[in-house]
């Protein structure tokens, strides 16, 4: 048995594919054989577009959707501006500690 060569899609390219199969009832197979992908990707594809589709972020992967990937920026920004405050926090302490006027 000899294996595919691996191909890589961008993010673009799967949401066309998941497109293709939810919105144009294109099989599984039929998406297979045109964009050379290997069944468990073809799935993978389809079910993270329809689960985003219900509203759900991936938590692993880069969404597909417009929408999911602009709610993953905003996590993304959120969770930096929060570790940015801690470090003020921190910061902030260890001077108020360290200052000689404050006893």
């Amino acid at each position: 048995m000899t294996r595919k060569t691996k191909v890589t899609f961008s993010t673009k390219q799967k949401l066309e594919y998941a497109k293709l199969m939810v919105d144009e009832g294109y099989s599984n197979k039929q998406i297979e054989e045109i964009s050379g992908a290997g069944k468990s990707a073809v799935s993978r594809w389809k079910q993270q577009y329809l689960a985003e589709l219900q509203g759900k972020t991936p938590e692993n992967s880069k969404a597909l959707t417009p929408e999911q990937r602009r709610i993953q920026e905003l996590e993304a920004q959120l969770k930096r501006a929060q570790r940015d405050n801690d470090i003020l926090k921190k910061a902030a302490a260890f001077f108020i500690l360290d200052n000689p006027n404050h006893k």
